[in-house]
């Protein structure tokens, strides 16, 4: 297969946010900010606003919670459709410093109040799991290790 491209594609050469990628390559290892976080994925803080600078070092994207035992790496985000407090559960196992909840999915008063209890941030964003991933890598945040 041809390709047909004028310019050969290179990591990085896309900006997520507005045309900026805060001085990161794609996916480059730098740490973000909860509150970059937000801007970037244009979420709600739902939960956690005093913690918004909290940094992040890397970011999973899943919905079940074995995997993100499995593959997750300390001080991360977890991106995913479920709103359960089984999450937040989870997370605090993992050492995951943050959530984002994807397509404008809410959690209920009892994961809000355990997130709370534990000081880990929620975010809701209009963003699918796919893109709102995408959008983070491109600003800079690497994906969880692999092991």
């Amino acid at each position: 297969m041809q390709d047909t491209r004028s310019e050969p594609w290179q990591p990085g050469g896309l900006t997520a946010w507005h045309g900026q990628t805060f001085g990161r390559q794609a996916g480059g290892g730098e740490q973000v900010t909860v509150k970059e976080i937000a801007e970037i994925l244009e979420a709600q803080v739902i939960t956690g606003s005093e913690d918004t600078e909290l940094h992040i070092l890397s970011a999973c994207s899943a919905d079940m919670m074995s995997s993100v035992l499995y593959y997750h790496t300390p001080n991360s985000l977890l991106i995913t459709g479920l709103t359960q407090p089984h999450v937040i559960r989870t997370a605090e196992i993992a050492g995951i410093k943050s959530i984002v909840f994807v397509l404008d999915k809410k959690p209920d008063d009892s994961t809000v109040t355990l997130a709370r209890q534990k000081h880990i941030p929620l975010l809701c964003t209009r963003f699918c799991m796919y893109t709102a991933s995408g959008k983070l890598f491109e600003a800079g945040l690497p994906g969880c290790l692999n092991k």
